[in-house]
């Protein structure tokens, strides 16, 4: 077990050393874990290893990436923004309905993509009215990653639970008689709404926007809908009782976002007779994201064979005993700390059968339902990003497009919207999912 947890302490390391080369790292530490599972230091064969990646998981962030693409190029999100802006009376209100609307397309789209559709409306509201752009696009930035842990297609982060726990597109909503996570999210998307009216509380500049970005095509648009509609639908679906459909039931959010993608591509090259938009959609999968979680899902196997899991669910349990709060909290804190540093995707896939495994040895071993953990990991894993300029992707991506424009952004600028952001966010949410879950 200690030469196991010796060898994935490395890879994180090394992961957090080297971030261009995480998948790679992950890949060859998931090698390893199957060399020595082979070798006999703990049962995991090949086929163990391959039958621990939830291809469910990778098929609905492939699917989810390929339809956000079509639908940033057509345009849609520009001219969205557009409308919002034209609606409000001043810069402060400007800026934080953006932030706002970053957030609500963040809940469907992955972070970096929002970024990146959001961004550049931002600065030309920054140039037309003369004034920064770095506070506009952090508080851009740290707005999509707060919301994108309220849905099951929000983030990585999200999916990885919902694969994990079983949970559906509705359990978000709503979930064994109680109000899910999403409401969570929205009470810390609430607090922040206020963070941001009080650090822009002088930009009283008068705003006079026009909407001029014409939509290109409405069907992504409509891509985008029946995503979220046919996985509604999904969560009503009864396992078969046929053995042999049962890998597809398991794949079934998988399916629906990967299928949906084909049709648009289809589309698409029909559209345009050309197989442009099957470029487009392969250079701008995010291929790396997609081979680390592979391999990560290998490494967190080869430790729960090796007891790595079990012994760190022990840690945690003799902190706190049998005091769920103090469990609670301490995830959550933990997890916000962490997550200022460290990638949020492979600190919540480890974590994940960790917080599993400590909710069982709860209550003298009798165990306790794990939901209000799950929820409170996901919380902190994906708001302790917004604390640090290198916590999340949202967050570089927002920096290098400013870094492109000519502009410099510190670190104090960065904490001086981060740190206020996350506290209001991260208290709301904390406080909401204890008295739901916890109580």
């Amino acid at each position: 077990m200690v030469f196991a947890l010796v060898i994935f302490l490395i890879t994180y390391v090394l992961m957090l050393a080297f971030q261009k080369y995480r998948p790679w790292i992950a890949l060859t530490s998931a090698a390893v874990f199957v060399i020595l599972g082979i070798a006999g230091m703990y049962d995991m064969s090949l086929l163990d290893a391959l039958g621990a990646v939830d291809y469910n998981v990778l098929l609905m962030i492939g699917g989810t990436m390929g339809t956000v693409t079509l639908f940033v190029e057509s345009k849609m999100p520009a001219r969205l923004a557009e409308i919002l802006i034209s609606k409000v009376p001043d810069v402060k209100w400007a800026v934080t309905s953006l932030a706002l609307f970053a957030g609500v397309i963040s809940a469907f789209v992955d972070n970096v993509a929002t970024v990146l559709m959001v961004a550049p409306i931002g600065l030309a509201i920054s140039k037309k009215l003369k004034i920064s752009p770095v506070p506009v696009l952090i508080a851009i930035a740290v707005s999509s990653n707060l919301q994108g842990a309220a849905t099951l297609v929000g983030d990585t982060t999200s999916i990885l639970l919902g694969g994990y726990a079983g949970m559906t597109f509705l359990d978000f909503f709503w979930m064994l008689g109680k109000p899910g996570i999403f409401w969570g999210v929205e009470l810390g998307a609430l607090a922040s709404i206020v963070v941001l009216l009080y650090l822009f509380r002088d930009e009283n500049q008068k705003v006079s926007a026009k909407v001029e970005t014409e939509v290109t095509d409405y069907f992504p648009s409509f891509l985008m809908i029946a995503t979220v509609v046919l996985l509604i639908c999904a969560s009503f679906l009864q396992e078969p009782a046929n053995a042999g459909f049962v890998t597809l039931y398991n794949l079934r959010s998988g399916l629906i976002c990967f299928a949906l993608c084909i049709i648009g591509v289809i589309r698409a090259c029909i559209k345009k007779r050309d197989i442009e938009p099957v470029k487009m959609v392969i250079r701008d999968l995010d291929k790396d994201t997609l081979l680390l979680l592979f391999g990560i899902f290998i490494v967190i196997e080869g430790i729960t064979k090796a007891g790595v899991i079990d012994a760190v669910a022990n840690l945690f349990y003799q902190v706190s005993g049998d005091n769920a709060f103090l469990l609670y909290t301490l995830i959550v804190f933990a997890s916000v700390i962490l997550s200022a540093f460290i990638d949020n995707i492979p600190y919540v896939a480890t974590m994940l059968p960790v917080v599993s495994s400590i909710a069982a040895l709860m209550n003298g071993g009798a165990g306790m339902a794990p939901y209000v953990f799950y929820f409170g990991l996901l919380t902190g894993a994906t708001l302790g990003g917004n604390l640090t300029p290198i916590g999340a992707s949202a967050n570089i991506a927002a920096i290098g497009i400013l870094r492109k424009n000519g502009e410099s952004v510190s670190t104090r600028d960065f904490l001086r919207i981060g740190v206020p952001f996350t506290l209001a966010a991260v208290l709301a949410g904390y406080i909401y999912i204890w008295l739901v879950w916890g109580m």
